[in-house]
This record gives structure tokens, sequence and C-alpha cells, in this order.
């Protein structure tokens, strides 16, 4: 193996240690200070000297309305994904099949909102939500999460789109199936790993966006998971074992459907990237 493959292998190995260490060890240091008292939270000192406190998940519960607000975030992701696999994928099968005048400005259009700033959006959407009584309710959450993650989607589903023969439509046309029932029962059922990754990213922003979530409701019967953080904040900022363990309880359910779902969601971005 020449010398210069071995640096450059070398090089991107330590790139990937370097990014796998920033981003696992904050994650263990929180896991691990769940587990321990205020004191030995602000100490340096490394370890369990008191032994594990598992009151702090206890705590946590006590402190906030954690299990309503797991009900509440499996309402808003679970539907929140059905709207956005939904509408997105349909309009991206019209898009990526059927052009038609003014098809790639709307495309255009439609993916414009990967750059604008969900912070930029907050006070226009309270305005809507509000004027037409959204607020507080889960169908606002999941409208307004939706058509967030709708650029995204689009952008998956069309890539994979046309990487799908187009000689597949045209023999079920011949065979006389209707439009619908060609996206339905053939091609929609191809587009698996695409769909796939659509439902993991909208379960990722769903379960984890805040912002929106604390603006758009002011009432813990609809409120969202990651808003229970607000409560530690607010009113009990001194509880840090028990912060960390809601802290924990947050993220790790994204975590782990990432983990699950990691080989759909990497396939799905790859396949729809050779031909796309």
């Amino acid at each position: 193996m020449k010398l210069g493959n071995i640096l450059s292998r070398a090089f991107i190995g330590l790139i990937l240690i370097t990014i796998v260490t920033i981003s696992v060890i904050p994650f263990l240091w929180v896991f691990a200070s769940s587990f321990k008292s205020n004191a030995e939270i602000m100490s340096t000192k490394m370890g369990f000297a008191n032994g594990l406190k598992f009151s702090n998940y206890v705590n946590a519960f006590k402190i906030a309305p954690i299990d309503r607000f797991y009900v509440n975030s499996i309402i808003v992701a679970f539907f929140g994904i059905l709207l956005n696999v939904f509408v997105s994928s349909t309009a991206a099968y019209v898009l990526a099949r059927f052009p038609f005048k003014g098809s790639r400005f709307l495309t255009v259009l439609l993916s414009m909102g990967l750059f604008i700033p969900g912070a930029a959006l907050l006070q226009p959407v309270f305005l809507v939500t509000s004027a037409v009584k959204l607020n507080n309710s889960y169908a606002g959450l999941v409208i307004v999460y939706s058509a967030f993650g709708l650029a995204t989607t689009l952008y998956v589903m069309i890539s994979y789109f046309k990487t799908i023969p187009k000689e597949l439509e045209e023999s079920a046309y011949i065979d006389g199936s209707g439009f619908v029932n060609t996206f339905a029962r053939i091609i929609l059922p191809l587009t698996r790993p695409a769909l796939s990754t659509a439902a993991v990213l909208q379960f990722l922003l769903c379960w984890n966006e805040f912002q929106f979530a604390l603006i758009l409701t002011n009432d813990h019967k609809v409120r969202t998971l990651p808003v229970a953080l607000y409560y530690f904040k607010s009113s009990f900022a001194s509880d840090y074992g028990a912060m960390f363990a809601a802290t924990i309880l947050v993220i790790m359910p994204s975590i782990i459907v990432f983990v699950l779902l990691q080989k759909q969601v990497v396939s799905g971005l790859v396949a729809g990237s050779v031909k796309g």
C-alpha cells in the first residue's frame, strides 16, 4: 500500500474519531450525571462515590408530567409522520414523473424551506395558528411539523422516484391500471427505503422540536416531551440530577429509533443520490 493511501486513511480515521468523540462524550457525561447527586455533579471527581442515584428518575417524573408528555409526543409524531409522508410522497411523484410548466419552479419553491431558520417563523406561525384556532392542540402541532418537514421529505422522495424505471408504470397502464392504483400498488411499495428515511427524519423533527412546542401550547395536556425540560429550567434548576435524568428520557427514543432504522435511512439516501 502506498504511503499516500496510508496517510489519507489515517487522516480520515482521525477525523472520524474526533467527530465520534465530540458526539459521544457529552451524552455519556449527561447519562452518568443522571445517576449522581448535585454535589457529585459539581465536583471534578469521576465515578459514583455514593452509589447510583436512581431516585433522580423518580424525581424527574414528580417535577414534570413526563408520562403525559410521552403520550403527547407519540400522538404528534405518529400523525405528523403520516401527514408529512402522504402529502410529500404524492407531490414528489407528480413532480418527478409528470413535469408541467412551472414544475421546476414549484420544486425549487418548496425546497426553499430547507434554507429558512425555524426561529424566523415563530411569530408568523403563531399568528396564523391563532387566527385559525389551532393553538394548544394536537392538530396545530401536527400541521406545523408536517409543513416543516415537507422540504426534506420532498427532496428524498423525488430523488428516489427518479431511480425507478418508467417501464413499470407503462406496463401497468397497458394492463389497464389507473393512475392511483399504479402509484399505490406498484410504485409506492418500491420506495420503502425512501419512505423509511423520510419517516425517521420526520420522527426526529416531531420528537425533538422545542420552540414551537413551547410557543404554540400552554397546557400540559398537549405539550410534547422536549418542553418537559423547561420545567426544570424555570422552577427546579437546582436539581441537576433530575434534570439530566429527564434529558435522557427525552433523547433516548430518538436515539433508539435511529439506531434500529439506520440501515434503511442510509440506503434510502444513497439510492436516491445515485441516479437522482
